[in-house]
């Protein structure tokens, strides 16, 4: 990797020199299964008589002319980059290469399907990939028109950002020329190519042009596609856009393609956003995934505008695209769709995701500093997409929603097809609002860290609040303390559960907590005074950032800590429950609440949850503190102790709904018994059966995985189970499921087939992983410790960077969360002072085990 590296001095210096204006692009996919032909001819401006170079990652590179002249490719070509000297004013080059086909998910990804054995072909180029097909100025300030032409089989559907166009047919093959795109940066730029199925229709725009949709899918998953459904989400989608941003639809078709071994949800390729598989649903999923679904199908098509026609000039404001698009896929969600409760998913999902990254040693800025490729791939994080989404949150409350679209709207509108600067779009809400902005920049953009709430409130004799004040505090290492509009609610319990005692669910007695007061107030420095408050009786749950307007972590007093410990699910508002599932579980993490009560918290009050992404972060959560966070005393109890109650709560759940359907999931990730076997073995042979549950392929799956993970099945099971299921699903679903063996044996197995060997695709890899570190007694990856560490630098140098990332993250035996661990992560540290994106990766890993550590010894 370190060869492939850009830095942001680099292509200052480049996009000094260079103009680009256009790229003709010949890719010939009829050469076999491992490289393909690429003819690339750029035109661009330049200072004459300087020097410069392009990317292109190849295989063997056959020729490079230069203005007419052929260059001597031995000396100016290193498999990475073409060195350019003596550049005129004008230029035309062109560069004759083989480039190779990757199973890793990263430039043109080949994938066979083995139901048929058809070969599926898909590009994904963010951050730096668009080299892995072609020569290319690879960064996103150097935009430039694109011209694909592809020879492919005549039988193939051939997609890029042009629309597809009539082939030229001969014999077998067929050649595709795709029009000239316009300006954009070729990280967006895209090819999928392959057997597809498709599904077409169209919209008109709102500036009345007919705008062609397609939804393409391979032939063996076709018959699961659901595509009426999502071209109606597109459509609200577009409709709510045009109408936000006054700016009609910017390119020229809209095709959505869902590609096997897709690495993240999506990608935003101008005109022909690929996405991931598990979006098509061949087995039931639950809600949480669906809305999941609809907010990534937003989130794309919000990126034509921000992204694709308005592009960051370098990758430090790659947060502002990928905010963006998460502020106004939640918020398009919630106003145009049936998931109208996608600010309560945002607030359990996304903020709690920017909490715990906002936490780790390697936090930083809003605003990152991006010194080169590596610092951007390992920011594609939780800073990045979900504080970066909160922080706009609060941006359009401080301006006014309406003002916020104003100036997004003007900011589309001046630099459409160009690249911009966070001060950029700063300076047009500046004029939309009348709001200076610098200070709201400096403090929550510009420095790190997350801050925490709390509330200090004396009361009478009565229950009456006597003095109220926030109270607020920042981390040491980001002492910042920051000003926060938020709200504050005061609940109680209605009719009889007032009354209820302490042990009795309200919820589960018809009792409802209500809020009966609320406040909104500006909060700064250390100590804010709520005089509001005084006189008002204090209910059973005081409630900071009540309606989530703030990113902060928030306390509850203690009376409010064991009214939700008891009665959390009798809270009524949805959005308001998330918020105290999260500061429960924040103050678990800091080790300020005993892990002992987060399990009793969730195994009393998950039953009525209606949110379906809250009840899946939830017990995701609850899995982890039973394994990593309780006493190492009370561990196997506990995992006892918990699977007992998921299938409780499974067995007394309503037939057929998603709260039956996760808690049985949950129930086969936690199995331990003979007991939790049994019933394990009995839903698969169907001689225990739940009203309304299916057990369907990829249920078989995860049911599986339990009885392997308890020890009741294994190798001879899991081939079985895959002979039924030879599709790539049940190949990856295998995978994983073999990892999960819970033996040193199996362990060291699934370790080797990763790090022995490159040959696994992306999707096998992520999966062994997964499985990797499923386990209930940890002590199978003790004897890993040394070979991971041992491996770690050689990984980091001959794989990709995703690649790398995955096994860096998915083989380190976080389970374990010991202090041998982390004396071992620590050593390693101290001793590898190079490689700062390694380290930081290395780094995250070790936090984990010391928070752990933390709060096992605060479970007593």
């Amino acid at each position: 990797m370190p060869g492939e590296n850009l830095t942001r001095i680099e292509a200052q210096e480049r996009a000094a020199v260079v103009d680009v204006h256009s790229y003709d692009v010949r890719l010939d996919l009829t050469r076999g299964g491992d490289t393909f032909g690429s003819t690339t001819t750029v035109r661009f401006a330049a200072t004459p008589g300087a020097s410069t170079f392009i990317d292109a990652i190849t295989r063997t590179v056959h020729s490079i002319e230069l203005n007419g002249k052929a260059l001597d490719v031995g000396a100016v070509n290193d498999g990475v980059r073409i060195q350019l000297h003596d550049l005129q004013a004008e230029n035309e080059l062109t560069v004759v290469a083989d480039a190779v086909y990757t199973n890793t998910g990263e430039g043109l990804h080949r994938f066979v399907d083995p139901v048929d054995d058809e070969v599926y072909l898909y590009s994904q180029f963010e951050v730096p990939d668009s080299r892995r097909m072609f020569a290319v100025f690879e960064q996103p300030d150097l935009k430039a028109t694109f011209s694909f032409t592809v020879t492919a089989p005549a039988r193939w559907q051939v997609v890029s950002n042009a629309p597809t166009p009539e082939p030229t047919v001969d014999g077998d093959t067929a050649t595709w020329s795709f029009a000239p795109t316009a300006r954009i940066s070729s990280y967006i730029t895209a090819l999928i190519a392959g057997p597809y199925k498709v599904v077409r229709s169209e919209l008109t725009s709102s500036d009345g042009r007919t705008i062609p949709l397609g939804i393409f899918t391979r032939a063996s998953l076709f018959e699961y596609l659901d595509p009426d459904y999502i071209f109606d989400i597109t459509r609200k989608g577009f409709a709510y856009y045009e109408s936000k941003f006054d700016v009609p639809y910017p390119f020229e078709k809209y095709d959505q393609l869902f590609v096997p071994e897709f690495n993240a949800g999506a990608m935003e390729n101008a005109g022909a956003v690929t996405f991931v598989e598990t979006y098509v649903f061949r087995s039931k999923v639950t809600d949480a995934i669906k809305e999941r679904r609809v907010v990534t199908i937003l989130h794309e098509l919000a990126h034509m505008w921000f992204g694709d026609l308005v592009t960051m000039k370098w990758w430090n404001d790659l947060w502002l695209n990928e905010s963006f698009a998460e502020w106004a896929s939640t918020i398009a969600t919630a106003e145009a769709t049936e998931w109208t409760e996608a600010w309560t998913t945002f607030q359990a999902m996304e903020k709690s995701w920017a909490y715990r990254q906002d936490q780790l040693p390697s936090t930083h800025p809003v605003v990152a500093t991006i010194n080169d490729l590596e610092d951007v791939q390992v920011n594609f994080d939780g800073i990045t997409y979900a504080k970066g989404g909160s922080v706009l949150k609060q941006l359009v409350a401080w301006v006014g929603i309406d003002a916020f679209f104003a100036g997004v709207s003007a900011y589309f509108k001046k630099h459409h097809h160009s690249n911009t600067e966070l001060k950029d779009l700063l300076a047009e809400l500046e004029v939309t609002s009348g709001r200076d902005l610098s200070s709201w920049s400096g403090k929550w953009l510009e420095t790190a860290g997350v801050n925490t709430l709390r509330p200090e409130f004396e009361v009478d004799d009565d229950g009456i609040i006597t003095s109220f004040a926030v109270i607020q505090e920042a981390p040491a290492d980001y002492p910042t303390l920051r000003p926060h509009r938020l709200a504050i609610g005061v609940y109680a319990f209605d009719g009889d559960a007032a009354s209820a005692p302490f042990g009795a669910n309200a919820a589960s007695a018809g009792g409802r907590l209500e809020r009966t007061h609320r406040v909104e107030i500006d909060v700064d420095g250390e100590r804010t005074e709520v005089p509001e408050l005084v006189g008002v009786h204090r209910g059973d749950l005081v409630l900071l950032n009540d309606d989530d307007l703030a990113y902060a972590k928030i306390r509850l007093d203690e009376h409010s800590r064991r009214t939700a410990i008891e009665h959390l699910a009798a809270i009524a508002s949805p959005l308001a429950r998330s918020i105290v599932w999260g500061a429960m579980w924040d103050a678990t993490r800091d080790a300020e609440a005993p892990a002992s009560d987060y399990v009793r918290l969730v195994l009393g009050n998950i039953a009525t949850e209606t949110e379906s992404t809250t009840i899946r972060t939830t017990l995701t959560q609850l899995l982890l503190t039973t394994r990593s966070y309780v006493a190492r005393d009370r561990v196997d109890e506990t995992i006892r102790h918990v699977g007992n109650a998921l299938w409780q709560l499974a067995s007394t759940a309503e037939s057929g709904s998603d709260a039956q359907f996760q808690f049985v999931k949950f129930f086969a990730q936690i199995a331990s018994t003979p007991e939790h076997v049994a019933t394990l073995q009995g839903l698969r042979d169907g001689t225990v059966e739940l009203n309304g549950l299916t057990i369907d392929t990829d249920l078989r799956w995860e049911l599986l995985e339990g009885l392997v993970l308890a020890g009741a099945a294994g190798a001879d099971d899991i081939d079985a189970e895959l002979a039924s299921d030879r599709t790539a699903n049940g190949e990856q679903a295998a995978a994983r499921v073999r990892a999960t063996i819970p033996t040193a044996d199996g362990k060291l197995a699934a370790f080797a087939s990763l790090v022995d060997s490159d040959a696994l695709p992306n999707a096998i890899v992520r999966q062994t992983t997964i499985g990797f570190q499923h386990v209930n007694a940890p002590v199978a990856l003790e004897g890993l410790v040394g070979p991971y560490f041992d491996a770690l630098t050689d990984i980091w140098a001959t794989r990709t960077y995703h690649i790398a990332e995955s096994l860096i993250v998915g083989l380190y035996p976080a389970p374990l969360a010991s202090e041998e661990l982390r004396d071992a992560t620590t050593a390693w540290l101290e001793s590898h002072p190079e490689t700062p994106a390694l380290r930081r990766l290395v780094a995250e890993n070790l936090s984990g085990v010391e928070r752990a550590l933390r709060v096992q010894l605060n479970d007593h």
